[in-house]
């Protein structure tokens, strides 16, 4: 397959870099079950990768809880401020972020995670992330009025590299499908990481679909390729 060359690269946090979507499926299938409520797979798909305030939306929503989506969301802030501060970068996230990193590749953060869940979830990882050029974090910035699916998380990062950059010169690392079609939407080529099993349809919408970060080639996009020894 032919790519186009990537000059900067935007990451997605939850479910690329660190290993937490198990850890929210856990804590939503919790609080859904205190109200004899399930959380079943299609509205995982729903919810996946969209941002907090949208999730306990859709979540209040399509289960009817008698609760607010106000509400939910304080519980559920709640449960993953005990659970989220230890959770782990997946496999191969600290070897391509530091191999960019020194190779001097721009690189920026998109997650649809408010500013408080954020610093949570990267209290332990504070050296890796800084070596980001900056983080928007969907949930809480104010120029993010509409989450993934829709673009504009993605445009907004692109436009605040130092330099100007054309969006077709972004690549993304996304691993849900509402993630992709956001950097898709945005012009921008998107290697997916899927954190769950989706039908081939939905990975078809990727530029790339790996099974793990460990399998990436960056020379595929023109990036420095990694040291062979």
């Amino acid at each position: 397959m032919h790519f186009r060359e990537a000059t900067h690269v935007i990451f997605d946090l939850d479910g690329t870099l660190i290993d937490s979507v198990s850890i929210f499926n856990n804590i939503i299938t919790e609080i859904l079950r205190s109200y004899g409520k399930e959380y079943t797979k299609e509205l995982q798909m729903k919810t996946l990768g969209t941002p907090e305030k949208e999730t306990a939306r859709i979540i209040v929503q399509e289960t009817g809880l008698p609760i607010t989506p106000a509400k939910f969301l304080q519980i559920y802030s709640e449960k993953t401020a005990k659970e989220l501060p230890n959770v782990p970068l997946l496999p191969g996230a600290e070897r391509l972020i530091k191999h960019l990193c020194y190779h001097g590749i721009p690189m920026a953060l998109a997650t649809s995670s408010s500013k408080f869940s954020l610093d949570i979830k990267i209290k332990h990882h504070q050296k890796l992330f800084s070596l980001f050029h900056h983080i928007v974090a969907g949930g809480s910035d104010p120029e993010v009025v509409y989450g993934k699916p829709a673009p504009d998380i993605f445009s907004i990062c692109a436009s605040r590299f130092e330099e100007h950059v054309n969006s077709q010169e972004c690549l993304v690392f996304e691993d849900s499908p509402n993630g992709v079609k956001a950097g898709s939407r945005a012009g921008m080529q998107v290697v997916m990481v899927p954190s769950e099993e989706f039908s081939e349809e939905i990975k078809h919408q990727a530029s790339l679909v790996l099974d793990s970060l460990e399998d990436f080639s960056p020379e595929v996009f023109g990036l420095p390729q990694f040291e062979i020894y």
